[in-house]
């Protein structure tokens, strides 16, 4: 269930909305925690397999040197490998964390459309109806500007 961050825009062929970012994020999250308590336990075991390199440097005993330097090696090769995931875990937090409020901001949480049916629903009325009565409103509005330009130019003639 990889998603690319940068997939978070307005062509997203992911189409994420906020609900989704978040929970991503929480996922995101969530992983980033179990690899962090991962990394502790490795450091702990790189910790006592370093000490065992230094016993076993200090008596001098070379095929038990070799092993504990060939596990010191192979567990910080997966620590680093680790810390290199969390690191681009917390990268990838971040950046969606900064996206959330474009993505919230192009969610259209009201249909204009279906609002005004709702609306004109609630007044008993059609959209024929409706349309009507605007279109008679705009009509009258004509009408008594056309009578207010007509009473100016008597007025501006008689005087």
């Amino acid at each position: 269930m990889e998603k690319d961050p940068q997939n978070l825009n307005p062509i997203n062929p992911l189409k994420m909305n906020t609900a989704e970012a978040k929970e991503y994020i929480l996922a995101l999250f969530a992983t980033l925690k179990v690899i962090e308590k991962d990394i502790a336990v490795l450091e702990k075991e790189a910790a006592k397999w370093k000490g065992r390199v230094d016993l076993a440097r200090s008596r001098g005993i070379e095929d038990l040197l070799l092993e504990a330097e060939r596990e010191a090696e192979r567990i910080n090769t997966k620590l680093s490998g680790l810390r290199e995931e969390a690191l681009d875990l917390k990268g990838q937090i971040e950046y969606l964390r900064k996206q959330l409020p474009g993505i919230a901001a192009r969610e259209r949480t009201i249909d204009p459309d279906l609002l005004e049916q709702e609306l004109l629903m609630a007044l008993g009325q059609t959209e024929e109806e409706a349309g009507t009565e605007r279109a008679f409103r705009k009509l009258e509005k004509e009408n008594s500007a056309d009578a207010a330009l007509e009473a100016l130019k008597s007025k501006m003639k008689n005087e």
